[in-house]
């Protein structure tokens, strides 16, 4: 398709288009370096950009070929340390690639107009994976963080089944002999993949894991499980929490009522918040990458528009697990000023 004729608002892609006698869109490839075009094409549309002295707008390029230089992130909601960070891993390297960020914040409701809503405003669109399963696929690429994907759906997402033993391994060896996992599997599929980690642990040592204790993942979620464990309607010398939030305000709780953690009970948990430093004790946790799982959502969405092929294996990161005093090992009370009092153990991705 030509182009002719000048807004008169000086010079614009329509400008370049009539002047290198191709389409718009060819001309917004060309300076975007996307797509096929061919060597005589990109000469005139380069030639006719120094000649006129254009100076590209994103309103153009997106006029040019429907795009919105905009990506959409879809997250339960935003309350906790977690969801924060993987936004901001996600919005800081989007923008570095120089795209804007549209959030959608799914909770309990239906998302499927929404959902549509946001694709009709945006180039991609990256999902975390509890809310994989709601929304429909539609004609951008999609991407799903921490957690499953539906076939043809690329994934990316920390590992959680090795670590989830390791840790779980690490308090049996400590001599805790009543374990109980604290979340909700049903609720996330990385949660699920916690609590395969932590029964085979158990099956390692020709042990039955307990059946999991289906809460939350919020801090309100983790006083009601001790609660329940002051009132005796849980037994239990060891806790392996879903989350840091969860197991910060159990351990709170728990010592605010006269009870010795890890003495009376081992608590550990996931994610390595800020705070799992400076309690005392320190938390011992699973530190995941949140912040890189956000910015390799956003590169992955920036390589699919570009016309890259998904992935058909999961994309998975590295965790560490970071021993402090809330298992039972050995803390310093004092310290070097910039020092801390940690082990890491580095759990690398499962072996395909």
């Amino acid at each position: 398709m030509r182009v002719s004729g000048n807004t008169g608002r000086g010079v614009t892609i329509y400008s370049v288009a009539e002047r290198a006698g191709v389409s718009i869109a060819t001309v917004s490839r060309v300076l975007q370096d996307s797509g096929v075009v061919s060597a005589r094409a990109r000469r005139q549309v380069l030639e006719a950009v120094e000649e006129l002295d254009y100076v590209p707008s994103g309103a153009a390029r997106s006029l040019a070929v429907r795009q919105h230089d905009t990506y959409g992130l879809v997250l339960p909601e935003l309350s906790g340390p977690y969801y924060s960070e993987l936004l901001v891993g996600f919005e800081t390297r989007a923008g570095e690639l120089g795209r804007g960020v549209m959030l959608l914040l799914g909770g309990a409701r239906d998302l499927a107009k929404p959902f549509s809503t946001l694709a009709s405003r945006v180039d991609a669109i990256c999902v975390f994976g509890g809310l994989a399963a709601h929304i429909g696929r539609g004609t951008r690429p999609i991407v799903v963080v921490a957690g499953g994907a539906p076939p043809g759906v690329e994934a990316i997402t920390a590992e959680n089944v090795d670590s989830a033993d390791e840790l779980t391994e690490h308090l049996l060896a400590h001599g805790r002999t009543r374990l109980l996992f604290v979340g909700d599997t049903t609720a996330a599929p990385d949660v699920l993949e916690r609590y395969e980690g932590f029964t085979r642990a158990h099956e390692n040592r020709g042990l039955r894991a307990a059946e999991p204790v289906h809460v939350e993942f919020r801090e309100r979620d983790g006083i009601v499980v001790a609660e329940r464990l002051l009132a005796g309607d849980l037994a239990a010398d060891g806790l392996v929490c879903c989350n840091d939030e969860v197991a910060l305000a159990i351990m709170a709780r728990l010592t605010d009522a006269g009870m010795d953690v890890p003495d009376d009970v081992a608590v550990v948990g996931w994610d390595d918040v800020m705070t799992a430093r400076y309690v005392r004790p320190g938390l011992t946790t699973v530190r995941q990458p949140v912040h890189q799982l956000g910015a390799r959502a956003a590169d992955r969405l920036h390589e699919l528009v570009g016309g890259a092929p998904p992935r058909a294996t999961r994309n998975v990161l590295p965790t560490e697990l970071v021993l402090r005093g809330s298992c039972g090992c050995e803390e310093h009370a004092a310290r070097p000023q910039g020092a801390t009092s940690q082990t890491y153990l580095s759990t690398p991705p499962p072996r395909k």
